[in-house]
């Protein structure tokens, strides 16, 4: 059923996108010009500027290749590309996350770009990084803009408490970070803001840094999640910080990021657990003589590991130009533009040459404690598990949420991520 109205929807989708656009389809043109879709999911003004530029950049420089820009939407992308996809109306050129990708590339949607992409890039971008858009034997993105998450913390209030200050070099312990937080709060203050509206990737992300791994390949290929002291450890910091401690604002708990800055400028909060783009929106809305630092997040038995869902640049499996449509990300992700787009988005470039531009290692709102955190990026764990989204929306941001609030405790946790979990995955891999 779920099938044949998502079918309905693309044809529904493609009637519109030949009404709006008069390019209902890719192809060659007048004068046998290729045309090709890109759509891009760039949302900050910088960040569409720098696209959009990029674009104008190519067409100018590319007559027999023109790119159309389309504006697509983080909040409805996934649902939106398979309704394309099963309407035969998906762009050419496809900027998505990594951890969107899998169910597109083990359904066939995705063109393997291994024999497209140039050289160059391919030898750029890292091993670890090239995992993250891995299915199978394909990969099926290119992994470009990456952000740790890291801790915002408010620099007046930091050194007037007397802790040690961290740096990636010597980061918090997690048992450190709580203690610290207990310090920091107090007559009105809590020492940590953390935004968990979204809890999943956060926990599993931050989750590698205390070996937690959550989801396990097994010799048939299939996936089980299993639930081991590693995954709890993050976990049980954040919900003592909540309901023990009282060091972490339980009013937080709903919010996104964006949500805390208020309180953050007040002096409510201490510290907030952010990613690295929302330096972004600190520098624009801060009040005048705010001071702020970027401090790495707590390192555990792994180090300062973290899962991270690289943006990326993927290609239809039904264009028809994917050839032009490679060389066209080729030409986005050369390094100089990678820089570009990783300033115009406030994150880190997944390129070796692009980090190491001098202008990602200013201490200028903290630029340099981001790239020193870059070598710790990984994949993040839910990557190549097919059914994840329906995981995380139906069990793990429901139970992850009741955790957080104290309203069920760490064993109730493990049983339904782990059982409904797993019948949740089993229906994927039939």
């Amino acid at each position: 059923m779920r099938a044949r109205l998502l079918i309905l929807a693309g044809a529904v989708l493609a009637l519109l996108l030949a009404t709006l656009t008069g390019c209902s389809d890719s192809g060659s043109g007048g004068g046998g010009k290729v045309r090709l879709r890109f759509q891009s999911l760039a949302w900050q003004k910088e960040s569409v500027a720098a696209t959009k530029e990029l674009v104008k950049e190519w067409n100018a420089t590319h007559p027999e290749i023109q790119v159309q820009y389309v504006q697509g939407s983080w909040d409805t992308v996934h649902d939106q590309l398979l309704t394309a996809f099963e309407g035969g109306e998906a762009p050419d050129v496809i900027h998505d996350a990594s951890d969107d990708l899998a169910d597109f590339a083990y359904g066939g949607y995705l063109a393997d770009l291994r024999p497209l992409l140039p050289a160059a890039l391919k030898e750029d971008i890292p091993a670890r990084s090239w995992e993250t858009a891995t299915f199978g034997k394909g990969v099926f993105g290119v992994p470009f803009l990456q952000e740790p998450r890291v801790l915002i913390a408010n620099t007046k209030i930091l050194a007037s408490s007397g802790v040690r200050i961290p740096t990636p070099e010597q980061p918090w312990t997690w048992e450190e970070f709580r203690q610290v937080a207990k310090r920091l709060s107090g007559k009105g203050r809590y020492g940590i803001a953390w935004p968990l509206r979204e809890p999943v990737s956060i926990t599993l992300n931050l989750g590698l840094s205390t070996g937690g791994q959550l989801f396990h390949r097994e010799a048939d290929g299939k996936v089980r999640v299993a639930f081991g002291e590693g995954d709890a450890a993050v976990p049980t910091v954040v919900h003592d910080q909540v309901n023990v401690d009282g060091s972490a604002a339980r009013t937080t708990l709903g919010m996104g990021g964006s949500d805390t800055l208020p309180g953050f400028f007040g002096g409510r909060y201490a510290m907030a657990a952010l990613g690295f783009s929302y330096r972004q929106q600190i520098v624009q809305q801060a009040p005048k003589g705010f001071e702020w630092t970027v401090l790495p997040a707590p390192a555990g038995s792994g180090g300062l590991a973290q899962g991270v869902s690289p943006q990326t640049l993927s290609v239809a499996e039904d264009s028809p130009h994917k050839k032009e449509a490679a060389e066209f990300i080729g030409f986005l992700l050369q390094p100089r533009n990678m820089v570009r787009l990783a300033q115009g988005d406030w994150m880190l470039p997944t390129g070796a040459a692009a980090l190491k531009d001098p202008a990602l290692h200013t201490a200028r709102y903290g630029w340099a404690t981001g790239a020193a955190l870059a070598g710790a990026l990984r994949s993040a764990p839910a990557q190549s598990v097919r059914g994840y989204p329906e995981w995380k929306d139906k069990v793990a941001t429901p139970a992850l949420q009741e955790y957080y609030s104290g309203a069920i405790d760490l064993g109730q946790l493990r049983k339904r991520l782990v059982k409904d979990g797993n019948l949740v995955l089993a229906r994927y891999q039939r």
